[in-house]
């Protein structure tokens, strides 16, 4: 029987479309491949609006659910690990090389409430607030890395009143406040940089850039989402992954 869309839920319709349809992917009733429905079958299905359905499907695509093939269809990609395959990832909160002489600049350190499409990534609803952190760090005076920071204020209010710029926020979650990273999932995409990230990293409007999304979770719980922005020239991402034990 279909998970249906209620309209007495205070959660907007589109968010609800969304849980819904990335529920069927992750527990693999929608295998990679898979075609799904026409937006007017999903419309028909969960009797919403084509608009609701649109905003529920570009959103699994951004996030790496879907894939629109013009003229074919959406298909899913998402590849989900296996439960005896389950991974955890040692990182570097920079990921930059430890004889790089590194620099932090923090440009932000604040409450917000969602914006855009914030409350979906962090998985927490419209009405929350955020810590936001924006740090830019540097290598030799040049800017390498624009980092964008996201936890939910519930996770962990107290972060506000550390030392951000001199300390590794995965460090602080985890030996001071105890909350454990034990799954990551990482996206990576080229982008073109708007005008005040190009002002950032000194380079003409529109430069190209490689961004890294990550998602953080404690266990079941998603504690926090990070954008990385890099210029393709001047910075190479490390990531090394060991099956958990």
């Amino acid at each position: 029987m279909e998970e249906l869309v209620h309209r007495e839920n205070p959660q907007k319709l589109y968010l609800q479309l969304y849980e819904i349809l990335r529920k069927k992917i992750e527990n693999r009733e929608w295998n990679v491949g898979f075609q799904i429905p026409t937006e007017t079958e999903l419309c028909n299905v969960y009797e919403v609006s084509r608009a609701t359905v649109r905003a529920a499907v570009t959103e699994l695509v951004r996030q790496g659910y879907l894939s629109r093939q013009q003229g074919k269809g959406t298909f899913v990609i998402k590849k989900i690990i296996s439960d005896e395959l389950a991974m955890t990832i040692r990182f570097r909160e920079s990921m930059l090389e430890t004889d790089m002489n590194v620099s932090t600049n923090v440009l932000a350190n604040t409450t917000i409430m969602p914006v855009d499409d914030l409350n979906i990534k962090l998985n927490i609803s419209a009405h929350e607030h955020i810590i936001y952190i924006k740090r830019l760090h540097s290598v030799d005076n040049k800017p390498m890395l624009l980092q964008e920071t996201y936890i939910p204020v519930n996770i962990c209010q107290s972060i506000l009143e550390e030392d951000v710029k001199n300390n590794s926020l995965f460090g602080l979650l985890e030996k001071k406040y105890g909350i454990q990273i034990t799954r990551v999932r990482n996206y990576f995409d080229i982008i073109y940089l708007n005008a005040d990230e190009c002002k950032m990293f000194d380079l003409p409007e529109n430069s190209p850039a490689l961004v890294l999304n990550q998602y953080f979770f404690s266990w079941k719980t998603q504690v926090m989402y990070t954008r990385s922005i890099t210029v393709t020239d001047r910075f190479k991402f490390s990531l090394n992954f060991e099956k958990a034990l």
